[in-house]
């Protein structure tokens, strides 16, 4: 299964290996379903199954689609100017009130806290990603990775939300998620054998299906989903193989009085090691 960037032969890709298209190594992320949506003992217990909650429709997506206009309002005005567009994402948009306010939406604030069961805190390292199209091969979408090896200074029950700013069909690159994976990084880490340094750990997601006998899972997402995740889920993004940007957020909450990892308590810039 080699590497074929850019090419989707309808089937996804990941910094160019395209996916294996087998029933076992292949399929979809489950939604929550409805019967569930407020019951936090029964999401409680499909997040320890599953290691992700597809909540679809958490935010408004007015909100999804102001923010998405408010981004690109900012960036389209330094065109094609790479150090305008650093200097307006790193200064503006990410220190922003608009940003902040987005992530601490009620929707979002509001649902942390009722499932977490207590005062949340949110983590100021907030990540915006804008991948273009076409933009494919090694180093270019997110690697197969563990939230943990980034957070290991603070609590492991940490939780991300990832949440796409717009309609995110799987040919704009979404987040792709390794099937049950939680479970053996967990026990891996109990017995030491994942202390890896802050890496990913393969940009070959194929090979990494094979390893973990496990299914690639992807979705459809549209504005207003939310997937959270626990920091022992392996995930990864696709390529972009659209004809638009792909535009997403990923930010951490956890229960105010666990641990918190300091380092992640600064705006994101791409150059900050972490």
């Amino acid at each position: 299964m080699g590497a074929r960037a850019g090419e989707i032969g309808g089937m996804p890709t990941s910094n160019g290996y395209r996916l294996d298209e087998s029933a076992h190594r292949f399929g979809r992320l489950a939604v929550v379903p409805e019967a569930e949506v407020r019951d936090r003992e029964a999401l409680r217990a499909r997040l320890a199954r599953d290691g992700y909650l597809y909540l679809r429709g958490l935010l408004p997506v007015a909100d999804v689609e102001a923010f998405r206009r408010y981004y690109f309002s900012k960036i389209d005005a330094v065109g094609e100017d790479r150090a305008g567009f650093r200097k307006v994402l790193f200064g503006e948009i990410v220190p922003g009130a608009e940003y902040a306010a987005f992530c601490s939406q009620p929707a979002l604030r509001g649902w942390f806290e009722w499932f977490l069961g207590g005062e949340t805190f949110l983590h100021k390292r907030k990540i915006i990603r804008r991948t273009l199209p076409g933009e494919n091969g090694i180093g270019t979408a997110t690697q197969a990775h563990y939230d943990l090896v980034y957070l290991r200074e603070g609590t492991d029950q940490v939780l991300s939300a990832w949440i796409p700013l717009g309609d995110c069909p799987v040919t704009l690159g979404g987040l792709t998620y390794l099937e049950g994976s939680h479970h053996r990084v967990l026990r891996d880490e109990v017995l030491g054998q994942l202390k890896r340094p802050a890496a990913s750990i393969t940009a070959d997601l194929p090979r990494l299906a094979e390893e973990y006998d496990a299914r690639w899972l992807v979705a459809d997402y549209e504005a207003g989903d939310v997937v959270v995740h626990t920091a022992h889920t392996i995930h990864a993004a696709l390529d972009n193989v659209s004809e638009t940007a792909r535009l997403s957020t990923d930010i951490r909450y956890q229960r105010a009085d666990a641990a918190v990892d300091e380092r992640w308590q600064s705006d994101w810039h791409d150059q900050d090691n972490l």
